[in-house]
């Protein structure tokens, strides 16, 4: 009796966990727009962050006055203008996502009230309640890229995690990656027959031993 009360405890405690229900995507930013509000530190910050994984995505940085380090980033990256204006909302117009890092709250959320009305997806800095998503923790590896989140708790943790998967990937794991890719093209046979050929030969990548 005891036995299965602890089974039945262990149980919701299973199903009452808090857990990630965020939805992972690889956007190609250089065929988007992306407008970051802000040129300080955490400015840079975030440009510094979209340029090491995207370094053609196509980027604004508006703000009154930029930081020396961000106007450097900037100049290094054809795919990036900075506009020296305060925020209007007609600068909203033609974007796909937003990203808000003044070191006013005021304007950070007027930011993300005008971005939801026009159905884009915006990050505060900071705010995870004015998020629709997160700047999660990124391991790129040639072809190769694994994106990380902790639902906005613990950057950090993410940090951590991210330098271990750096340690552990193999370095020719892309090579490995442009092996399969070319036999791949090289199979005959629809879809379903590509998939299980493609399963069979890499089966050994999830042997433990």
């Amino acid at each position: 009796m005891s036995e299965n009360k602890e089974i039945n405890n262990n149980s919701v405690e299973v199903e009452t966990q808090e857990r990630n229900e965020l939805y992972p995507i690889f956007l190609k930013l250089h065929n988007l727009s992306v407008l970051i509000v802000g040129g300080g530190n955490v400015g840079l910050e975030k440009l510094s962050f979209l340029l090491k994984s995207s370094p053609n995505a196509n980027v604004e940085v508006v703000a009154p006055r930029f930081i020396p380090e961000l106007v450097t980033l900037a100049e290094a990256h054809p795919t990036v203008k900075l506009t020296k204006k305060r925020f209007k909302k007609k600068m909203l117009k033609k974007r796909n996502m937003v990203i808000a890092c003044t070191d006013v709250l005021k304007v950070n959320k007027r930011v993300y009230e005008l971005s939801r009305k026009r159905y884009l997806i915006c990050n505060i800095a900071d705010t995870p309640d004015l998020c629709d998503y997160y700047l999660g923790g990124i391991v790129t590896k040639g072809n190769v890229k694994i994106a990380i989140s902790t639902n906005g708790k613990s950057p950090t943790t993410a940090k951590r995690l991210r330098e271990f998967f750096e340690e552990v990937i193999p370095e020719n794991i892309n090579q490995m990656v442009q092996n399969l890719n070319d036999y791949r093209n090289t199979l005959k046979g629809d879809f379903e027959v590509k998939v299980q050929k493609m399963n069979e030969i890499t089966q050994t990548l999830k042997n433990k031993e």
